[in-house]
Parts: C-alpha cells; structure tokens; sequence
C-alpha cells in the first residue's frame, strides 16, 4: 500500500494551495480517506475526511470554510484544496486511508491504518 503526497510548498498568507494524495495497493473505493497536518512540538491534529464515495465529508473546526476535501475514484487520489491559508496552517500534511470510516469519515487518527510520508506546508505572515 503506498499513499502519496504532494502539492506542499511555501505560500503568503491570504493565498491558495492544493494538495493531493495518490493511493495504490489497496481498493480505494472501500476506504474512507481523511488529512492530517502535525506542526513543529505539537500533536498531529485532524484537517479534514472524506467516506467512500464523497457524500459525507467532515471538517475541523479551524478549516472549515476554508479547506475542501475530495476523492477521484477514477485516480484513485484524495486532494485537499487550502484557500485563505493563515501562518497558523504551517505543517506538515498527511494524507491516511480507514476502511472503518468508508461510510462515515473519521476525525481520530488511531482508526487510520495506512498513512503517507507527509509534505511540507508553509505559511508566511
């Protein structure tokens, strides 16, 4: 199974960024998919998930109206699309598969079995 990001980089505050995630080895459409973002000395937190066929998505409170969530099927990818980015948006970002939510999405990080390496996301005020 490999989960893989990409899309980080360095963005002003204000501005507008898109990640994605590409998954193989596993059936992506049996699989809720969710973001995680962990900053430097601090826990990694919930950003957002997504079930099976993007009916149900479920959002922090800190990102909500902000960041979208969504799944290709077809691509097997899962994209998060950041707009309004503030400094506090600084992380690194993990894109992670759950078979258990693939109805309702998951906002605990335990239930998440496969993970990604993570990319890079910088904010400057």
């Amino acid at each position: 199974v490999q989960l893989v990001e990409s899309g980080g980089g360095w963005a002003q505050a204000g501005g507008f960024m898109r990640l994605s995630c590409a998954v193989s080895g596993l059936p992506f459409t049996n699989y809720g998919m969710g973001w995680f973002r962990q900053a430097p000395g601090k826990e990694r937190e919930f950003v957002a998930a997504i079930n099976w066929n993007g009916g149900k998505t479920l959002y922090a409170d800190s990102v909500k109206d902000r960041f979208t969530i969504s799944r290709n099927s077809a691509e097997n990818t899962v994209s998060l699309q950041m707009g309004f980015l503030m400094p506090e948006d600084t992380a690194v970002y993990y894109c992670a598969a759950d078979w258990g939510s693939r109805v309702n999405p998951a906002r605990t990080s335990n239930e998440y079995e496969y993970w990604g390496q993570g990319t890079q996301v910088t904010v400057s005020s």
